[in-house]
């Protein structure tokens, strides 16, 4: 397994995707205060998720948060779309100041500390068709986040630290599975935003 030194702007993957790190874009100080802000002020929620008939709920938490309040449904399970705060906006004009690109959504994700993580799954919903850019932007613990190619089984391994952000674009949810595996070496805890641009159908 190749561990890549984190080289800003180059394309993490070999072939058929496009993952980019742009390293940290926050200040620790920065990072320090918006981690803070965001376990504090987000409406979490235990995760859900219905795998082979078997209703799960997750140690996890989630939040889901749109320009609109519009249903969000995966793994069989529909999120209902909350009102931006003020902090997640000035992020969000971060990441799009940083990108040259806007979303309307985003997903957030709180993991208490390394026993918490995400199994392999690409983010292939309807609802991303207009769109399959994704901006992950880390907080909190730093974590290990896996790529692997869904023929090939090639797999890419990635450490994203505090107020990092890593992007997701063109064919990677088509060609590539990622997780964040879980590990008994990180006791703190991370938060995740993945900001992404969902058509809506309701």
């Amino acid at each position: 397994m190749d561990l890549f030194n984190q080289n800003p702007m180059a394309n993490l993957l070999p072939y058929e995707g496009t993952v980019i790190l742009h390293g940290n874009i926050y200040t620790i100080a920065e990072a320090n205060t918006l981690f803070k802000t965001l376990f504090e002020e987000i409406e979490w929620e235990n995760d859900q998720a219905y795998i082979m008939g078997k209703h799960i709920i997750t140690k996890r938490k989630v939040a889901w948060y749109a320009n609109e309040s519009y249903d969000y449904t995966y793994s069989n399970v529909t999120k209902r779309a909350l009102v931006w705060t003020p902090t997640l906006l000035k992020i969000k004009e971060k990441v799009e100041q940083t990108t040259g690109l806007t979303f309307n959504s985003c997903l957030l994700n709180l993991y208490h500390d390394g026993s918490e993580g995400m199994a392999w799954h690409s983010d292939n919903e309807k609802a991303l068709r207009v769109s399959t850019d994704i901006a992950s932007v880390s907080f909190g613990a730093e974590r290990k986040f896996s790529f692997k190619h869904k023929t090939s089984k090639e797999k890419i391994d990635v450490f994203l630290s505090h107020g990092s952000l890593l992007m997701m674009q063109g064919t990677t949810q088509e060609y590539w599975l990622h997780r964040l595996p879980p590990t008994k070496k990180v006791q703190k805890p991370r938060i995740n935003l993945t900001f992404r641009t969902i058509q809506y159908t309701n």
